[in-house]
């Protein structure tokens, strides 16, 4: 297993992680995993190196991390185990946002239920527009003095919430975001504008959430054909990601399919291994209910996509280039930094001059 280091933190990270999301009983047909299949899931984890498990205290309403607190037992030294606070865990008025009352009580609460002294990697599930970030950075920082939390994280912000985040930080010397949760998919490669190069730029990691963007890149839907019976969106609505063009994603779908069959793998395995091998990732998180579908998800661990493929790839998942980087790409691509060239050196943008 390949190990990154996190952001600028000293902290190594396997470059496919888990995600808990499907423990317990989230809604929307993606969870059921019980503890002893999340037992068996852990236990083949560790068997193949993989070290990072992340969780919610949204998820399953604290069940998930109470799941994952049952499996980790005995083995805790062995696992980073990253959670995350700000969806409503009640109906009271401060149960929900990154308050310093919020962030506290529910750090406690998360404690208890993962059964840890410790929470290695404490991450801001959303952004909270309401709480000042110098209390939310304050309280942060408070628990990591307490030794309660290891490192601290967001996700789901926009690149000026992640760079006003890390100002602040930096204005009042508390402990920075070391990493950012983020949606980067074939089909959603949004972050590219901004996430992926303020990341970069500012040496925040990306942890990248539904790569296989909740299933559609694992070759089961397909243009012209039914989809599965019993599949996660099998009704026919899509939610998150969300889709706007159907048309796009199938001809992303079929060129990923003719690759993975070309190399002999899964159409998962290599929509895996292009977003694992995009600058700026740290890595991926896979959320799986079956043991099948982790020995799946794995594999995409051990394989490199050649140069040639990751062109087509990147040639039929292109987004527009935006203002001002098509004014960029024209006329200063003479001076571009590493992280200008995450974006502008992309080959193959549509429209790109």
């Amino acid at each position: 297993m390949e190990y990154r280091m996190l952001g600028r933190s000293g902290l190594r990270v396997s470059k496919i992680s888990l995600g808990s999301v499907t423990f317990g009983d989230n809604p929307e047909g993606i969870g059921g995993v019980s503890v002893e299949a999340a037992q068996r899931i852990v236990d083949r984890l560790l068997d193949v190196g993989v070290n990072l498990l992340d969780t919610a205290d949204a998820y399953s309403s604290g069940g998930a991390e109470a799941i994952l607190g049952e499996v980790i037992k005995g083995r805790r030294e062995r696992l980073l185990v990253a959670t995350k606070v700000r969806f409503p865990t009640g109906s009271g008025p401060n149960d929900a946002g990154l308050s310093r009352l919020h962030l506290i009580e529910n750090c406690e609460s998360s404690l208890r239920r993962l059964g840890t002294d410790h929470i290695d990697l404490y991450q801001m599930h959303g952004w909270d527009g309401r709480t000042p970030l110098e209390e939310t950075l304050s309280a942060l920082d408070t628990l990591i003095r307490q030794g309660k939390v290891r490192y601290v994280g967001c996700s789901n912000y926009s690149a000026w919430h992640l760079m006003k985040a890390l100002a602040v930080s930096d204005r009042l010397n508390l402990s920075p975001y070391v990493s950012h949760q983020l949606y980067y998919s074939l089909i959603g490669r949004e972050a590219e504008y901004e996430l992926i190069p303020t990341g970069i730029d500012q040496g925040v990691g990306a942890l990248v959430w539904s790569p296989l963007a909740g299933g559609l890149l694992t070759g089961k839907y397909r243009r012209d054909r039914d989809w599965p019976e019993g599949a996660r969106h099998s009704g026919g609505d899509w939610h998150e990601p969300p889709v706007s063009d159907w048309e796009r994603v199938y001809d992303v779908v079929d060129v990923l399919v003719k690759v993975a069959d070309e190399r002999g793998a899964t159409a998962a395995q290599v929509a895996l291994a292009y977003t694992m091998g995009k600058p700026g990732v740290t890595s991926v998180i896979v959320g799986v209910r079956t043991e099948s579908q982790l020995d799946d998800n794995l594999a995409a661990s051990e394989l490199t996509l050649a140069a040639d493929e990751v062109d087509r790839l990147d040639a039929v998942s292109a987004l527009p280039l935006l203002y001002p980087y098509w004014h960029q790409r024209r006329l200063v691509r003479d001076r571009m930094s590493e992280a200008d060239a995450s974006l502008l050196g992309q080959a193959h943008w549509a429209g790109a001059i």
